[in-house]
């Protein structure tokens, strides 16, 4: 009859921190057992330490650390009299071992709370230095009351500007309007002026023509009274007495005033209308410069009224 037997011997450490140092140190917790069995023998040691840090460590014989924890485990498995054997040494050895492990934890426990002091004393020493800027409030308050008070300044002075900048243009167009009027009237007033011209020289014509007609009729009763005496001289001396019964001829002198007197009369009188027709003109142009001027006065009154008014 065979008898196997098994035995396992496992010593535990565990440590759990955070990996990142703080400027105030918790407490240690440690917690240790011990646990056998018979049969399958089983020795468990475990110890379980809570760290300031996360600083680690390994060990031989299935022994580890982390970052974030510290776990250390030791086993051991054999079979029958070799385990039974050495039973005693490996307890004694693994005592040994979790001893000066847990002293390592202690040293490590000593080293990273004067770490966290010098690094506590670092911080007191180099951190930033509070400043009171109270007393520059008002300062600041009196600034920014300035700077608003400039800004509405701004403003309002570009609103002026805005302003005159449309009255200008109002003027300049009420200018070219004027202007415009007044080369139309010149204009006019050169075709009047050319027009009397034109009168005066078909007046002119007109009288040089009646002269010449004159002339004319003067002349041509001459030669009739002279042809008058040629013909009675001849008929005197041809000893017949013819008595001409004529009709009275028309005063050729009447008929020249009266049709000097009606060329006369139309001249005058398209004289007088034309005179009239430009008078007129002249009228209607002086009126229409009066109430432009009249506006022009106006928009000026209203722009100095609305420059005056406006709050400064």
């Amino acid at each position: 009859m065979q008898t196997s037997r098994h035995s396992t011997y496992s010593v535990r450490s565990t440590s759990s921190r955070p990996s990142a140092i703080t400027r105030a140190s918790g407490p240690v917790y440690k917690a240790s057992s011990i646990h056998g069995g018979a049969g399958a023998s089983r020795i468990s040691v475990s110890s379980s330490t809570r760290l300031g840090s996360g600083m680690g460590m390994g060990m031989g014989m299935g022994m580890g650390s982390g970052a974030g924890g510290l776990t250390t485990s030791v086993q051991v498995s054999g079979s029958g009299a070799d385990i039974m054997g050495n039973e005693k040494f490996a307890m004694q050895n693994l005592n040994d071992r979790l001893a000066s492990y847990l002293e390592t934890v202690r040293n490590l426990e000593q080293a990273n709370h004067k770490l966290e002091i010098k690094i506590k004393e670092a911080l007191e020493k180099s951190g930033p230095d509070f400043r009171d800027y109270s007393k520059y409030q008002a300062i600041l308050d009196d600034l920014r009351k300035k700077v608003f008070d400039a800004t509405t300044d701004n403003a309002r002075l570009v609103l002026q500007i805005d302003n005159a900048r449309l009255a200008a243009d109002d003027f300049r167009v009420k200018y070219e309007s004027e202007l415009a009027i007044r080369q139309s009237v010149e204009a006019d007033i050169v075709g009047l002026r050319k027009l009397i011209d034109d009168t005066n020289m078909s007046r002119m014509n007109l009288e040089s023509e009646i002269e010449t007609l004159k002339e004319e009729l003067i002349h041509l009763k001459k030669n009739h009274e002279n042809e008058v005496m040629e013909l009675r001289n001849q008929i005197a001396q041809s000893g017949v007495h013819v008595d001409v019964d004529a009709p009275k001829g028309q005063d050729l002198a009447q008929i020249m005033a009266e049709i000097r007197a009606k060329y006369e009369k139309m001249a005058q009188k398209n004289q007088e209308e034309l005179k009239a027709w430009h008078e007129s003109q002249i009228t209607e142009v002086q009126t229409q410069v009066t109430q432009n001027t009249e506006a022009l006065k106006g928009a000026q009154t209203e722009h100095h009224n609305t420059n005056s008014n406006w709050p400064t």
